[in-house]
């Protein structure tokens, strides 16, 4: 008898490793190991450096990750449709220029300068889109010119000085306004009983439509551990200047492309074109559309994350989204999970990748290190991400054939 309960117990213990085990290759832990993997940064940094999980620390490592992050979530739809988009960099920059140029040398009034700086964003993404649509050029090539060309158009635009400095006003407002407790509590307030509001709703339309809703442990322990976060978080920040406006238009954006991603007909057929672009097109939907709104979608938030970052540094120059901007905007969503290969990952791998890219050069400028030591451990990281994504990937498919 005892050896049939211990036979058992072993075979259920088998089971659960393998269960779990099986999640781990087919990367479906929901984005837990992207916690994991910053959980472990931040201690690495602070047992090196113990000013990096300092209230100033962290409340500047949100405000240098907003810039990436926003531009990131365009990169996040272009992904999902199992496309690349290079020029996101250059596309920051020149929208950017144009935006300080015309406030700052034409007069401008600042609002209508950063409406014109996206809705030039929205007109590069559509002429690139055309290309891609239209007349069949890979994205690839189609942005890869629009990287070269549009850094062109960034130093026609900037002119012989090749800096321009941004006084004071409504675009530096964007990274330099903080608030007190009153907004930072009930913004932790709302996004805890969001989570838990949108959790029951999704519960109560699963069981409608006679699918099994789960169990409502994990809603709770998801509700509990997101709500400590934003406690905890908003605590910090507090504790130094107070909760930023930047943070607040990031988290906007997020939740309102998340449920864009997750929620409308439009993020469904974005899946769809990125898992099967044959079979989507067979049900009716219109790929080219699709394509054509995404690439849109995606040069407008690279202008929006231009602006932020000229509003951070206070000035736009001929260097402004270059240098790393690119391979951060992509690294970051793919680290943090979404696939490479279209139809799999989440708007908010936008934000934890942007954390996860952001706290290794944070942690490593605290310690001093060169450039050329993040740009190798990045490259790394990147590399890491995509081959786990390529392993589970094909897993999957092996399990879907057997």
């Amino acid at each position: 008898m005892e050896g049939g309960v211990a036979g058992q117990l072993k075979t259920l213990g088998k089971e659960a490793r393998g269960g779990f085990l099986g999640r781990v290759l087919h990367g479906d832990l929901g984005g837990l190991q992207v916690f994991i993997a910053l959980a472990l940064i931040w201690v690495i940094f602070q047992l090196s450096n113990d000013r990096f999980l300092s209230a100033v620390n962290l409340t500047n490592l949100m405000l240098q990750v907003t810039a990436i992050a926003i531009i990131s979530i365009g990169v996040v739809f272009v992904l999902l449709l199992g496309e690349i988009d290079l020029s996101v960099g250059s596309v920051s920059g020149l929208c950017a220029s144009i935006m300080a140029v015309l406030s700052v040398q034409h007069g401008w009034s600042p609002i209508l300068a950063i409406l014109i700086g996206l809705l030039a964003g929205t007109s590069i993404g559509l002429f690139q889109g055309f290309f891609n649509t239209a007349l069949g050029i890979p994205t690839f090539v189609v942005t890869l010119a629009g990287l070269i060309a549009w850094q062109g158009a960034q130093l026609l635009v900037l002119g012989d000085t090749g800096t321009v400095n941004l006084p004071p006003s409504t675009i530096t407002d964007l990274t330099s306004t903080f608030y007190g407790a009153g907004v930072g509590w009930t913004l932790a307030v709302v996004v805890t009983v969001a989570v838990l509001g949108t959790g029951l709703l999704e519960r109560r339309r699963r069981q409608k439509a006679g699918l099994e809703p789960g169990p409502l442990t994990g809603l709770v322990v998801r509700t509990v551990l997101i709500g400590a976060v934003m406690f905890i978080g908003v605590a910090i920040l507090l504790s130094d200047r107070g909760v930023p406006l930047a943070v607040l238009i990031l988290l906007a954006l997020l939740a309102l492309f998340a449920f864009i991603a997750g929620r409308t007909r439009f993020g469904r057929h974005v899946y769809a074109v990125g898992g099967n672009a044959e079979a989507a097109r067979r049900a009716g939907i219109r790929i080219n559309r699709v394509r054509l709104t995404v690439y849109a979608l995606a040069s407008t938030l690279a202008a929006a994350g231009g602006i932020m970052a000229a509003s951070r540094l206070i000035a736009v120059n001929q260097s402004s989204g270059s240098g790393d901007v690119l391979i951060n905007a992509i690294a970051g969503p793919v680290i943090a999970g979404t696939s490479l290969f279209g139809g799999r990952g989440s708007v908010w791998t936008a934000l934890t990748g942007a954390l996860v890219i952001g706290s290794i050069s944070n942690g490593m400028d605290l310690l001093g290190l060169q450039s050329s030591v993040k740009f190798m451990i990045t490259g790394g990281v990147l590399l890491a991400a995509v081959t786990f994504d390529a392993l589970a990937r094909r897993q999957r498919s092996q399990v879907s054939v057997t």
